[in-house]
């Protein structure tokens, strides 16, 4: 199967061609990125290298990353895996996002210690958060082993950093209001916004009505994005995982917001990365208790915290994951691989994945008339292997 058949720019049906199109320059820097964030030697650039494979210098003292490194992570998915293998692929290709270390924050942040403005403005170009708070206790690495106080240092920095802002538009838009009654909308979400900020609480735990969040978008407010925890213990403490997970989650949960918490010992997991054979870093982790490892379960959590989903293309050249966000219609999915599949959309042949490999080829799966045709009004579901009709 090819990604695509397509009909003559005439009109005239033809039989479904297979035609090689390029992915669009454009995408790369397109990719939605999440960025790690936390105190000095919380295990930042650690976690960085383990996710992208990428040099980072991890190094036990402060400001050891003064530029942010951007890497790319592949999103792990086993359904892609059995897709390819299904289809006896030549090559594999799996979604992926951008990394970002940003160098550690420190108290007094929002003032201009540290990094100051600097690690501010680099927070303010990633799509999501990722809070790397510590949990381990190490005579030779400074600063607090508490992940809670770590939590409180960096919530209180980019609250301030945040409250600086929006009081500076408060200011303006009290103002516009009262020659404006359009402009109250916009005054009633500021307000709420300073009212929790002023508090010390980030916007992502302040419970703010969603059309607030949506109002205040266009300001880039530092803790109006969505956020992912991961608590890094020591080697020797991974029976304490599940307990410094619960602590973190309900002081997260106090505030009646839900914020996804893993916990995980980076250094483990870094080392793991390193493994090329699946086989031995699956032996690895298995040989401590660690499963299939918290990184593929932290990536696919960041993953989805974009609002990101997966469709499949699958043949015997390639098997695709591609990304698209929750809720998009069929030709914008058609448009992550090219725009002249969205521009030409004409219908989309549809399986779910399951399904697809229950019956074992795409081939037999058309034969039983189990491929749906969807139109322009169609939108996938997370899991879809699809083929696109165009006409350009």
């Amino acid at each position: 199967m090819g990604p695509v058949g397509f009909t003559s720019p005439l009109g005239t049906a033809r039989s479904p061609n297979r035609q090689k199109i390029r992915a669009p320059v454009a995408w790369a820097a397109a990719m939605e990125r999440f960025g790690l964030v936390g105190l000095p030697n919380a295990g930042k650039s650690s976690l960085y290298n383990a996710l992208t494979g990428g040099g980072a210098l991890a190094a036990p003292y402060a400001f050891a990353t003064k530029d942010p490194n951007i890497g790319v992570a592949k999103v792990p998915d086993d359904r892609l895996d059995r897709l390819s293998a299904m289809s006896q692929s030549k090559n594999t290709v799996h979604a992926a996002v951008q990394v970002v270390d940003i160098g550690g924050l420190v108290e007094g942040a929002s003032k201009g210690e540290g990094l100051g403005n600097k690690f501010l403005a680099n927070i303010r170009e990633v799509d999501a958060i990722v809070f790397v708070l510590r949990a381990f206790v190490d005579p030779d690495v400074t600063g607090p082993s508490d992940p809670l106080e770590h939590l409180r240092v960096v919530e209180i920095e980019l609250a301030l950093a945040d409250l600086e802002t929006v009081e500076k538009r408060l200011a303006q838009a009290t103002r516009q209001a009262k020659l404006d009654k359009s402009a109250a909308g916009e005054l009633e979400a500021l307000q709420a916004a300073y009212d929790s900020l002023a508090q010390g609480l980030p916007l992502y735990r302040a419970g703010l009505k969603d059309e607030w969040r949506e109002t205040l978008q266009p300001y880039f407010l530092l803790t109006n994005r969505q956020v992912l925890a991961v608590v890094n213990v020591g080697e020797t403490e991974l029976d304490r995982i599940p307990e410094v997970e619960a602590r973190v989650r309900a002081e997260f949960t106090s505030a009646g917001d839900h914020v996804e918490v893993i916990g995980m010992c980076v250094q483990l997991e870094a080392e793991a990365a390193t493994i090329v054979d699946p086989v031995e870093r699956a032996e690895m982790l298995e040989g401590f208790g660690l499963g299939e490892g918290a990184l593929f379960r932290m990536v696919r959590s960041a993953y989805h915290l974009l609002g990101l989903r997966t469709y499949f293309t699958t043949g015997e050249k390639e098997s695709r994951a591609w990304t698209f966000y929750a809720g998009s219609s069929a030709p914008e999915c058609a448009g992550r691989i090219h725009t002249d599949f969205q521009r030409g959309f004409i219908k989309a042949e549809v399986i779910h994945w399951d399904e697809l490999l229950t019956i074992g080829s795409w081939t037999k799966a058309k034969e039983l008339g189990k491929i749906r045709i969807e139109g322009k009004d169609y939108h996938p579901e997370d899991g879809d292997v699809m083929e696109f009709r165009f006409n350009v």
